[in-house]
């Protein structure tokens, strides 16, 4: 058997689909985000707050790694890390990022896209007084940085079984947000909602 064939075998999505109406979305990203999330959590979903963060090199080259969500608001999506790390020099010279989450048992995947801004001196060195004594050992406090991406386009996928999946795309127009259904038989026309 090849490989092609191997991996053709391997099921996929053979999670269990909650009701997802994208006409009852609200109109911020975050609160149906949050839903999302408090799904995940009462339904047990490991790992929730794990999520790919996705940057550039200098060169232009993606890079991406796995990162646990510390928060979500108006303000964006944060993460937190060593300034002098990787992902914080991509940062430094490409303050762009994208994120995404994947929740398998709900067949859910959360993608974000944006520019990501510095959080304050404080809130980075909150953010590392809330790490464990053996996570804290070896960084000083100004090379923390909490970092949050500030979202321009923010993608709700909901997988069905039958693979008629459901795609809500929310994108940043001025100051508010417009989000509508992705069609799937068109390449990125929306059928806006407000």
């Amino acid at each position: 058997m090849t490989t092609a064939a191997r991996l053709r075998a391997v099921p996929s999505l053979t999670g269990d689909a909650p009701a997802f109406d994208p006409r009852d979305a609200p109109a911020d990203p975050v609160a149906l985000f949050l839903s999302w999330l408090d799904d995940a959590l009462d339904r047990c979903v490991a790992e929730p707050l794990a999520m790919t963060l996705a940057t550039v090199d200098s060169a232009g080259m993606p890079d991406a790694r796995t990162l646990i969500l510390k928060d979500v608001s108006e303000w964006g999506w944060a993460f937190a890390g060593n300034r002098g790390s990787a992902k914080g020099m991509q940062l430094a010279g490409r303050p762009r990022a994208a994120l995404a989450f994947w929740w398998q048992p709900l067949m859910r995947a959360v993608r974000v896209r944006g520019r990501v801004v510095e959080a304050t001196a404080e809130e980075s060195a909150a953010d590392l007084a809330a790490r464990s004594r053996s996570a804290r050992a070896r960084i000083s406090p100004g090379e923390w940085m909490l970092w949050r991406v500030v979202p321009e386009r923010v993608e709700f996928w909901q997988g069905r079984p039958d693979r008629d999946h459901v795609r809500l795309i929310y994108r940043r127009q001025d100051r508010a947000w417009v989000h509508g259904v992705e069609r799937a038989e068109t390449t990125g026309d929306i059928e806006e909602q407000r």
